[in-house]
């Protein structure tokens, strides 16, 4: 009988592991069926840990103890497919108390309880006990105090995440980390580590340390120690928010050879960018955002050609943007803004495929748009969604292609010197959320197409020189729009129907200097946006007749300038924060009642009459959080009540150009010390200046002129060193100036029209300013021994001049033609002085009404 012949090895080999396989997967398989049950003292153990939690969402619902339940199958749980023993927790969404019965899962290698609310409890030290746990994160879950230093006994960890957003954890060392010699990812984001003095030394000492997060930490700024100790494996730094003192960047960061990521935003860094000896950049985020960094962009930043995201914005950088930047073909994202580059800005960039956001804003950038961006690549046109330009010195006009983009989700060109016409594909933008092309030099009719941008939300061409009629279909398809803001153009609105409902809901509409078209009336679309609007400006439209009710709920109403009229109702059940302005209109009867809500009210240039102590003393509230108050130019009279310590937040009081009389409260307009600008000009006020006014320290800005004020100047207001204007003229104030380097920096127009003396007028005092009125210096000689002269020749002058007017009136009486040309003249004259003093007072009332 012959032998059986043998398989070939191969073939045995090849058939044990099929067979293998097949019974590993049997046995591990997905099938709940299959599933080992964990073994009962740790299924124990989670339910003793449950009771110690509150679980008020039910994710824990799952855990229980009915039957033969495998601990396994709970929510959160991991087990090892082979042995059951639970492995892994991630656990979510709770609060209460951790229960040591953890100790009891000997195997758990990864414990997740971030985004928890142990509030108000301390990080158990037996966590250090867990010996087998290689990540560990307990990141944001309500722990406060100091960090225990036992978690120094993890030594098999790996990731190790302590991030706390409250920042209210601390260590007083970190010392502890040396136990964990296999480290790869430690984060520590706003935990206090201002007492680990010797934080880089430890960090030094985590031979297996790839990832580290020590962001807002507080972080003491020994630049020796990090520039000698940051290890060389690290290939994630995030050092960011610690505002180190020393100022200096450490140099050694950049020498890192396996760094990929550099965050090193806000730390008060200066000088120029520190440069990199390696032969390759790996480098593929780098975030500088934030420092005083004052070099150029430095040249091996466009060797990186791995980079996808740079941040260099907000420092002060200089120079130009270079060609080079076309290297960076990996590049996603660039923020050069708020530096100081200039230059033309490179078109290269229009031809970096894979750039979604490009912001250049806030610099000295000029050129033609056109140069920069008129030629830009098909796949920058796709790729590109946040484009920001604005504040630069841009000119020119804007290209067809920029109606392109594609995927386009915002754009900022404001504040540059473009002109020209919106290009008419505009339309084409149908990504657009946010359009900004505000104060620019931009001319022509707003584009029809502007209405199929039906996912835009912010729109904004204010201060141009657009002109033309605006209709409907100028908003056809903008039923996401939610600010609309075009003050200050040669725009018309001309509604084809006047029951015209926009689909959109505003909360911001301003559209001052607009015509409003034909009734000049509040029209009726914009009662549809009451529901959501809290910014409106109508002002300088024309519009007349009463205000509607709803408008008093806008939390910032601009209806200066225009022909309204009517009583204003009390304004108390405003929003938080409210700013009023109803200047320049013909509102009349008593001022209206204000809640305690209202911050900014200008009531200016109306027809206002009446007492203010209704409205000064109101008593439903103690005090009053108003701090704009404008009152000046109209027909209010009585006395200035003493109920000014109700209203301490005032930084600007004009009570100008009114009929208040009575004296200047003594008592309680002391209170008024956050003032910056006070106006009590072109009233009827008497008496003495109260010296309580110096109490005014930040006073910027004083007019008292044009009252009846007496007395002398106090001697308080050499204490108000931030006055920049004052003017007491045209009072009956006498006495010397009071000596101070503010005052004496004022020029004899602060003080003309009273009988004042002293610096800086050139008009001395006598006997050292204690005479009530102002003379020319004395001579050394005793004037009571002098005796009167009579000088001859101003008497024979006087004569002359009486002779010659004696002829000239005679004449001017008997001959109608001269009296006819003399009565002309004078007219022409008035009318001139008139004119110009008109124009002086407009201007000169117009700067005080802003200050």
């Amino acid at each position: 009988m012959s032998a059986v012949s043998k398989p070939p090895p191969t073939i045995l080999a090849l058939f044990l592991l099929i067979f293998c396989s097949f019974k590993l997967t049997f046995c591990i398989g997905n099938s709940s069926s299959n599933i080992i049950a964990c073994p009962e003292a740790e299924k124990q153990a989670l339910l003793s840990f449950k009771q110690s939690l509150k679980d008020p969402s039910n994710l824990l619902s799952s855990w229980n103890n009915n039957g033969k339940v495998n601990c396994c199958k709970w929510k959160g749980v991991f087990c090892n497919n082979l042995t059951g023993h639970v492995i892994e927790l991630h656990l979510q969404n709770i609060s209460g108390i951790i229960n040591p019965s953890l100790l009891n899962l000997n195997h758990l290698k990864y414990l997740d309880l971030s985004q928890n609310q142990f509030n108000e409890t301390m990080i158990p030290s037996f966590i250090g006990s867990l010996t087998s746990l290689e990540y560990l994160n307990l990141s944001d879950a309500g722990f406060y105090g100091k960090i225990p230093h036992n978690i120094g006994n993890l030594s098999n960890l790996h990731t190790l995440v302590l991030e706390d957003n409250s920042e209210s954890l601390e260590v007083d060392s970190l010392e502890w980390l040396t136990g964990l010699s296999k480290l790869e990812h430690l984060n520590m984001n706003y935990v206090n580590l201002s007492k680990a003095a010797n934080w880089a030394q430890v960090i030094n000492n985590l031979p297996s340390l790839i990832e580290l997060h020590l962001s807002s930490c507080n972080l003491n700024d020994n630049n020796d120690d990090i520039a000698n100790n940051i290890t060389n494996s690290l290939a994630i730094l995030d050092l960011s928010g610690n505002n180190f003192q020393s100022f200096a960047t450490p140099r050694s960061i950049f020498q890192l050879s396996n760094l990929i990521f550099l965050n090193l935003r806000f730390n008060s860094f200066q000088g120029p960018i520190p440069s990199i000896t390696n032969t390759t950049c790996k480098l593929q985020y780098i975030d500088l955002i934030g420092n005083f960094f004052n070099s150029t962009i430095p040249e091996w930043l466009y060797t990186c050609k791995s980079l996808e995201y740079v941040s260099l914005g907000l420092n002060h950088l200089q120079g130009k943007i270079s060609n080079a930047i076309a290297n960076l073909t990996s590049l996603r994202s660039l923020d050069l803004s708020t530096n100081e580059l200039s230059g033309k800005i490179p078109r290269e960039i229009g031809n970096l495929c894979k750039m979604q956001s490009l912001d250049l804003g806030w610099n000295k950038l000029s050129g033609e748009i056109s140069d920069s961006f008129g030629n830009m690549s098909d796949c920058f046109l796709g790729a590109l969604e946040y484009l920001d330009l604005s504040d630069n010195q841009l000119s020119g006009h804007l290209t067809h292609q920029f109606g392109e983009f594609e995927n386009l989700k915002a754009t900022d060109l404001s504040s540059n010197s473009l002109s020209g016409i919106i290009p008419n594909n505009i339309g084409n933008l149908s990504s657009l959320e946010a359009l900004y092309l505000d104060s620019n030099k931009l001319t022509g009719n707003l584009p029809e197409s502007m209405g199929q941008l039906s996912n835009l939300k912010r729109f904004f061409i204010s201060d141009n020189m657009l002109e033309g009629v605006v209709t409907e279909t100028h908003f056809a398809r903008l039923s996401n729009l939610t600010t609309l803001s075009a003050s200050r153009n040669n725009l018309t609105l001309k509604l084809i129907n006047p029951n015209w409902i926009p689909s959109f809901k505003l909360t911001s509409l301003q559209l001052r200097s607009w015509n409003l078209g034909s009734g000049s009336q509040i029209l009726s679309w914009i009662e549809t946006q009451k529901n959501n609007m809290n910014d409106l400006d109508l002002s300088n439209t024309g519009i007349s007749s009463n205000v509607p009710s709803w408008f008093w709920n806008i939390l910032v109403l601009n209806i200066s300038h225009n022909q309204l009229h009517g009583k204003i109702p009390s304004i108390i059940n405003g929003p938080e924060d409210q700013h009023v302005y109803l200047s320049s209109n013909k509102f009349s009867g008593p001022l209206p009642r204000v809640g305690n809500n209202v911050t900014e009210l200008d009531l200016s240039n109306n027809s206002f009459s009446g007492d203010i102590s209704h409205f000064l003393c109101d008593t439903t509230y103690e005090t009053y959080q108003l701090e704009i108050l404008r009152l000046g130019g109209n027909h209010l009279t009585g006395e200035l009540s003493d109920c000014w310590m109700k209203w301490p937040s005032l930084e600007v009081l004009n009570l100008g150009n009114n009929n208040f009389s009575g004296t200047i409260p003594k008592y309680s307009i002391g209170f008024l010390t956050n003032l910056r600008s006070f106006n009590l000009s072109g009233n009827h006020l008497t008496g003495l200046i109260p010296d309580s006014i110096g109490n005014m320290k930040q006073l910027e800005s004083l007019d008292i002129s044009l009252n009846s004020l007496s007395g002398e100047i106090p001697s308080s207001f050499t204490s108000m060193s931030s006055l920049n204007y004052l003017n007491l003229s045209y009072n009956d104030l006498i006495g010397k100036i009071p000596e101070s380097t503010q005052l004496l920096g004022f020029n004899e127009s602060s003080f003309i029209g009273n009988n004042l003396c002293g610096r800086p007028l050139t008009i001395n005092c006598k006997n050292d300013g204690k005479s009530s009125g102002p003379t020319h210096k004395l001579e050394d000689q005793d004037e009571e021994d002098e005796k009167p002269e009579i000088e001859w020749f101003y008497v024979f002058l006087s004569l002359g001049y009486a002779a010659g007017l004696s002829a000239f009136f005679t004449t001017w009486i008997l001959k109608k033609s001269w009296r006819e040309a003399y009565y002309k003249l004078l007219d022409n004259m008035w009318n001139k002085i008139y004119v110009y003093f008109y124009i002086r007072w407009t201007r000169l009332t117009r700067a005080l009404g802003r200050n």
